[in-house]
Order: structure tokens, then sequence, then C-alpha cells
């Protein structure tokens, strides 16, 4: 009895068009992604200013503010903030994880002097048990500063410690518009109008 074995199943299986194992880490060193190199901040401090002066630039913080309104989730805004300086090279991702917390706070501030009642996460009006729920990066977050982060957020204050003290004294001193008053308009020239012509 001859056993007959045929060569098509193993050929129809095999493709050489794919990449291979570890192909994708033998990009060229001359040119590497902006999170392959060295972090431009790796130190907490300085890490806050950026992110300070990010918030609180003029393109960016009327669009904040007018999200936090609207019931997005500051969680949400931290991990978009946090993750698009990692792609961009500011730090690395341990430093990103270390930065969660007090940009979530630096965020509550910016409600806080806004007048906003913030939400913290998505399901945070769906059940109480959400606090077991809450993720960070997909990690959940340690109970006790998610407590912590939610009682801020009631009692719309910061607690002692979390901020320097420098960051703290600037977001207390940013000048607030509201969101229900409308900007001044420039006094256009008549003469410009169609109707302002003989």
């Amino acid at each position: 009895m001859a056993i007959q074995t045929t060569d098509a199943p193993i050929n129809s299986t095999v493709s050489l068009n794919r990449p291979i194992p570890g192909q994708g880490l033998t990009n060229d060193p001359d040119s590497p992604h902006p999170w392959e190199k060295s972090p431009e901040f790796v130190e907490l401090d300085e890490s806050l200013r950026y992110l300070l002066e990010i918030i609180t630039s003029k393109e960016a913080y009327s669009a904040l503010i007018n999200m936090m309104a609207d019931g997005t989730p500051l969680m949400e805004i931290t991990q978009v903030l946090l993750f698009q300086g990692f792609t961009e090279g500011k730090w690395n991702p341990d430093l990103m994880m270390i930065l969660a917390e007090p940009l979530c706070y630096m965020l509550l501030a910016l409600c806080e002097r806004s007048d906003i009642d913030p939400v913290i996460y998505d399901a945070e009006n769906e059940d109480d048990e959400a606090n077991e729920n809450a993720k960070m990066f997909n990690i959940d977050m340690e109970k006790e500063k998610f407590e912590k982060l939610t009682k801020a957020a009631r009692k719309n204050s910061i607690p002692a410690g979390i901020l320097p003290v420098d960051i703290q004294e600037e977001i207390e001193n940013i000048e607030v518009s509201s969101l229900l008053s409308q900007p001044d308009q420039a006094v256009e020239d008549d003469t410009n109008s169609l109707l302002g012509r003989n």
C-alpha cells in the first residue's frame, strides 16, 4: 500500500507576499519615528508646563472648553492629549502614564474656572460599579486615585500636592470668558455694503 502525497496543499498555504516576523523592526535607523528617539521631556514638571501651554493656547483652549461643556469625558481628552504627545516624541510611555492624573486635574481646574460640570469618564452616569471599570489606556486605574478624582470633581477643588504650586497659580490666573458671552464683533463700514452704495 502506497501513500500518496501532493505538494499542492503546502504550496497553496505558503505565500511569500507577506512581511516576515520582525520586519517592522528593520526600519531605517537614520530616520526613526519620533517615539523611537529619546523623548523631549523626561521630568514631570517640564511636561506639565508644556501641557499647560498646550491646553491654554488660543487655538486649543476654546475647543477644550466647548468639548468639556458638551460632556466629553475628561479621561478621553486626557488620553488623546497624552497619546498625541507620545507619538510626537514628547515623552515615553512611563511618563505618559504618570502625567495622566495631573493632566486630568488640570482639565478639572479649567472646568471649575469655567463653571462647567465635568464628566470624568463615559460610564459615570450609567452605573455605580463603574469605579471598578475605569481605565486609562486600557489599564485599570487605581481605585483610590479614581475616587480622589471624582470627589475633587464634586467639590470643585484640586487636592494639595497633585499639581506643582506655580502651575496651580497659573491656572487660577487664567482669564475665563463665559461660554454664554458673545464675542465683540467689529463694526463694519456701511460704505462697502451693496445697500450703502448709491
